[in-house]
């Protein structure tokens, strides 16, 4: 029998990765940096997102400590969201990948039409 493989949780990175890979993960954090904000909000501003995909996405981002949760104190209830202090930390290393992302997006779909042109080799 080979060696053991180590459990998913004890790698750091991948364990990280599981939340900030998902893109609707990604994109709630980007919007929730700019302030607390309601479900609603956050569902117009996120493009296609369904209310449960938003609502299973901030809960895992709540139980990792990256948001939180709280209900305001009208008729009827509204609950509000907003980023942690962790959260807001993890939007900085989010942040560099955003804005490289804007830098070289021009070039990168550039070169995936460069490439989707070429002769297909068979």
């Amino acid at each position: 029998m080979g060696a053991k493989r180590k459990l998913d949780y004890d790698c750091p990175i991948r364990d990280v990765l599981d939340r900030v890979g998902d893109a609707w993960s990604v994109l709630t954090i980007l919007e929730l940096s700019k302030g607390p904000c309601r479900f609603n909000a956050l569902k117009r501003v996120i493009d296609g997102i369904s209310q449960r995909m938003l609502a299973v996405t901030l809960r895992n981002l709540e139980r990792d400590g990256l948001v939180s949760r709280q209900v305001l104190p009208t008729a009827p209830p509204q609950v509000e969201y907003a980023l942690t202090d962790r959260g807001h930390s993890l939007h900085g290393a989010i942040g560099a990948l955003n804005a490289w992302a804007v830098e070289h997006q021009p070039g990168i779909r550039r070169d995936r039409s460069h490439y989707d042109q070429r002769p297909k080799l068979v």
